[in-house]
């Protein structure tokens, strides 16, 4: 799965060197996983950048396996924990060793009261994008980079009494960006597409752990259908597709592969027109056999008299793999695939196997659910911008490339409170409606993803002559690269009111419809 560098045995050292052999290169970056949402994105831009990353377990690595690994550059990543009241596991030693570390968020919190600082929280939390300030006289770190830039900040904890060289401030924060010797330090995520010029701020630290010859990125296509041939070329592997990209590019992935491909579409909760793509292509394709699972009335069993979004999310986790294993037996196929993202794997709490803390966001459908065949989920270290990309080398059909993702509990997570045959349908009609007129409008493509969920609030309504109640229909719309870090949707007042005004009067359940204008963070894409 995901290799963690955990100390510094002959085999592990061996494993560093051959890399580096391959790559042409004697530099390399530790990056330390402390539990960040984005700490996978660290390795993909750093990968991007041309140089070699090695994750490495903060609760085993100590300053001597680091002294004899000798990279040239330390990360710290963000997490979870808080060097106030719950510090993570890390050998402060690490910090002493003349290493240039940078430390992002929670990384940067570490080292900042390693070396004498106030970390503690602060009155004025920091979620979302907000504009960093670079203090006068510049700093190698921030080469290159707008005096003011707009950054990506999630964090409760501030830091004070800076006995170190401050570079930069936001509102919020009086140290929002320092440098201490060989340490350097941010309250931001550079990594996340949010941070304009965070991909410049890498590079610039990459330049300052003296990595100034990069080894160039190869075909990421290419290299994964190199290692599904050894496993998969002449096998029986059943997919589980759902007519959105992920799982539609895993199975391009596989026929490249010379795999025997048996793939699998449930129905139940999924979107109105989600069957159709699967039909259209890959239904008369001579390289995939398709079949039509009908689950409607498993998962209405299965979600009966639940009503959390977590409890429905597991509800239904039970039901698809229930359908899968038997499709799984009568096939008697010897593994199964799934379009598994990094997303879906950190978020559900889990992702680079360190000692940090991970916070589990939302239990996906499709991480660790215990097949009796081996699994295989070739975009496990893959999010969606990338995935995207590997699909496009492959010749994907764009139409499914563009689709917007969807959650793969499906309207299950769009329907506040328990979900019934009646308000599946209407969660059904009102996205329906939603995304046709996106589609009009011209305005699918402009964002990254839209959603109506049927709420539990009552409104009172007036319709006709008559008064009353009905529900109120949320509707959402974000822009974003890779679903880790998102911006609601400006969408004009006049679309707004065109769908507000079809969806009342098409689904007489609804009373009202309201549009949701958070980002994530604070809140998620989906509602639950």
């Amino acid at each position: 799965m995901l290799s963690i560098f955990k100390s510094a045995t002959p085999e592990a050292l061996e494993d560093i060197h051959e890399e580096m052999r391959v790559r042409q290169t004697d530099r390399f970056i530790f990056l330390f996983s402390m539990g960040s949402q984005f700490d996978h994105l660290i390795v993909q831009q750093i990968s991007r950048l041309g140089a070699y990353c090695v994750v490495a377990d903060p609760s085993s690595v100590k300053a001597e396996d680091v002294r004899r690994a000798a990279p040239s550059g330390i990360i710290l990543s963000g997490g979870p924990a808080s060097v106030f009241d719950e510090p993570p596991p890390f050998d402060d030693a690490i910090f002493d060793l003349g290493i240039p570390t940078l430390g992002v968020c929670l990384g940067f919190q570490m080292w900042a009261k390693h070396v004498g600082a106030e970390v503690a929280p602060q009155s004025k939390r920091e979620f979302g994008v907000h504009t960093f300030r670079i203090k006068k006289g510049g700093s190698s770190l921030f080469e290159g980079v707008s005096n003011e830039t707009q950054v990506l900040e999630s964090h409760g904890d501030a830091i004070s009494d800076a006995p170190f060289e401050i570079l930069g401030a936001t509102d919020n924060a009086e140290v929002a960006a320092g440098h201490a010797g060989h340490l350097w330090g941010v309250q931001f995520h550079p990594e996340v597409t949010d941070t304009l010029e965070g991909g410049k701020m890498y590079d610039n630290f990459l330049n300052i752990c003296g990595i100034t010859e990069r080894f160039p990125a190869r075909s990421v296509a290419q290299a994964k259908i190199a290692e599904l041939k050894k496993i998969v070329a002449g096998k029986r592997v059943l997919i589980a597709l759902s007519g959105g990209s992920d799982s539609s590019v895993v199975a391009y992935l596989l026929k490249e592969a010379g795999a025997r491909l048996k793939g699998v579409y449930i129905r139940g909760i999924d979107r109105p027109d989600d069957e159709v793509y699967v039909h259209e292509y890959f239904g008369e394709e001579n390289w995939i056999e398709l079949e039509i699972a009908d689950a409607t009335d498993e998962f209405l069993k299965a979600l009966k008299g639940h009503a959390s979004m977590r409890d429905k999310r597991l509800a239904m986790r039970g039901v698809y793999k229930e359908v899968l294993e038997k499709k799984l037996k009568s096939w008697k196929a010897d593994f199964i695939a799934q379009g598994t993202l990094y997303t879906d794997i950190r978020e559900s709490g889990h992702g680079h196997a360190t000692g940090a803390r991970v916070a589990e966001i939302k239990v996906h459908h499709n991480v660790k659910l215990g097949f009796s065949v081996p699994e295989i989920a070739p975009l496990e270290t893959e999010v969606k911008d990338s995935a995207r990309g590997i699909g496009r080398e492959l010749g994907v059909p764009e139409d499914l490339l563009v689709r917007h993702p969807f959650p793969g509990p499906g309207l299950v997570v769009r329907i506040e409170g328990e979900v019934t045959a009646e308000t599946l349908r209407i969660a059904r009609a009102c996205d329906e409606i939603y995304i046709e007129e996106l589609r009009a409008a011209g305005l699918y493509e402009s964002v990254w993803q839209a959603g109506a969920t049927f709420t539990r609030s009552m409104h009172t309504e007036s319709k006709g002559d008559g008064a009353g109640l009905g529900a109120v229909l949320a509707l959402w719309a974000v822009w974003s690269v890779n679903g880790f870090t998102a911006r609601f949707a400006q969408l004009p007042y006049d679309f707004l009111d065109k769908v507000s005004r079809r969806i009342t009067n098409e689904v007489r359940e609804v009373a009202a419809v309201v549009y949701r204008i958070s980002d994530k963070p604070p809140a998620t894409i989906e509602w639950g």
